[in-house]
């Protein structure tokens, strides 16, 4: 038994730098139904800012596959509704897809699932019949340039796809929708490929606030819902929804797919009947579900289960139809400015932080890691500077915080003033894990403290090709022979 157990680590551990045992990951929609967002090219630097690695999108659009192009981030593309027509006809419309859309630009944009259609059993047009086909066709692509390992194919849903979710262990999948179905629920198994869901408890309370409490569902409930036929014990909605679809799959004898939820999240605007729509109730969903992700608690019918989620969505886009609540999902602002703080390690405490939390905490400060990269500093400085709202007309030329005239100086001056504006929390802090917490003013540092700190930035930085920064007055004490 050890020994099998010795093994067992022993593959997973391998399988690990391959990066097939990475745990359970949180990434990020980026939805583009809107006419005020930025340039894909500044949208990665703000997601690589904010360590995102994972990002969904709803098509395949060139400049956005170029500006995301060797940044590491994962991407998941998508086959809209629109061309399943085509895609599911003719066998050569995937292959040029793939060969003129795709191809050109990966492995640089690291794409690592392709979507073939879009909650198709909510589409007016009923093309649920051409899903299943369309995804066949990619595969067969896939496979002849041989990446069908690399990229793997699956489709959307709604929750709507069940006609029954509660309790969880009596989860079914509508009859209606079972032509179609159940050859995909084949075809995924075969090629191990998740069943992607999109789960939203906020229109279960919105439309049910008499069955369905708040805390229920943004993870803060004390109580249990206890389902009557297997005694387990749900104390929030997310994990009953989960659980609700992995009973229907096991109903139908698919027990070796895995759900993956593909869209999930918490709109902090909405109309006057929208009262739960608030940035409060937004950033507590996020957090909360982002640490029960993270943690791989999984759910009460699966245990510590995987379960790869993608929050909805990184921008506010005011081109959505619909009710208030509907434009208002992001994460940021057409700006790039946060609407609410979210730590994607899910270390940080709910609730730390304010919209307009101004006041310094009078205990700590944010100022530049020494081991930050002089590129890395640059990139954070714009960002503080532009999109997140810092004024940093104190650091420019003839101005009273210029000097010391050095780029690790005014990346603690913006820094700072960031985290300040921001509630002093340690999301306000992270800046790509470039900015770091000290609870003494730095500007009381004694000459030697600054000198040895100094010496530890400047090992940093002159390994650096663009080190170019006037060594000898980085803190703007003593000459270049005493420091060095």
């Amino acid at each position: 038994m050890a020994s099998r157990f010795k093994l067992a680590f022993a593959v997973c551990f391998l399988l690990k730098l391959l990066d097939f045992c990475r745990g359970s990951i949180v990434g990020v929609c980026y939805g583009r139904n809107a006419d005020d967002l930025p340039t894909p090219d500044k949208v990665a630097e703000l997601v690589k800012l904010h360590n995102i690695k994972y990002l969904r999108l709803y098509d395949s659009n060139i400049q956005v596959l170029k500006a995301f192009a060797n940044t590491g981030v994962e991407l998941m593309i998508a086959v809209p509704n629109s061309d399943l027509l085509p895609f599911s006809q003719f066998q050569s419309n995937a292959d040029s897809w793939l060969k003129n859309s795709i191809l050109p630009y990966y492995p640089a944009a690291k794409i690592t699932y392709i979507t073939v259609g879009l909650e198709v059993t909510e589409n007016p047009d009923n093309v649920s019949a051409l899903v299943v086909p369309a995804m066949k066709n990619v595969l067969t692509a896939l496979k002849k340039v041989g990446l069908q390992r690399r990229i793997k194919v699956s489709s959307t849903h709604s929750l709507g796809v069940l006609s029954r979710s509660f309790p969880p262990s009596g989860g079914a999948f509508n009859s209606s929708h079972a032509y179609f179905l159940k050859p995909m629920l084949e075809f995924l198994a075969e090629n191990q490929s998740p069943f992607m869901i999109d789960l939203y408890p906020y229109y279960a309370y919105r439309d049910s606030p008499d069955n369905v409490s708040l805390d229920y569902a943004l993870f803060e409930s004390s109580s249990e819902v206890i389902d009557p036929n297997t005694g387990l014990l749900y104390t929030n909605m997310f994990d009953a929804q989960i659980d609700a679809l992995y009973f229907a799959l096991m109903a139908l004898n698919f027990r070796t797919i895995k759900v993956m939820v593909t869209e999930t999240g918490w709109p902090s605007k909405g109309s006057l009947n929208e009262k739960a729509a608030t940035p409060d109730n937004a950033q507590t969903y996020n957090m909360n579900l982002i640490r029960h992700v993270i943690n791989d608690s999984g759910t009460p019918a699966k245990p510590g289960e995987e379960l790869d989620v993608y929050i909805f969505s990184l921008f506010n886009e005011n081109r959505k139809p619909g009710l208030e609540s509907e434009r208002n999902w992001g994460l940021f602002y057409p700006d790039q400015t946060s609407v609410y703080n979210l730590d994607f390690s899910g270390k940080a405490a709910v609730g730390i932080s304010s919209l307009n939390g101004t006041s310094s905490n009078g205990t700590t400060w944010c100022i530049a890691s020494s081991k930050a990269s002089v590129s890395e500093l640059q990139n954070a400085v714009d960002w503080a500077c532009g999109p997140g709202n810092v004024d940093c007309s104190a650091i420019q030329p003839s101005q009273q915080c210029f000097e010391p005239d050095n780029l690790a100086s005014h990346a603690s001056f913006a820094f700072n003033s960031y985290y300040q504006q921001n509630g002093a929390t340690d999301v306000a802090c992270s800046f790509g894990g470039n900015g770091i917490k000290v609870d003494k003013d730095p500007s009381k540092e004694s000459d030697m403290q600054m000198k040895l700190r100094f010496r530890e930035t400047r090992k940093t930085l002159k390994r650096s090709k663009n080190f170019r920064l006037p060594l000898a007055f980085l803190y703007g004490i003593g000459s270049a022979d005493e420091i060095l």
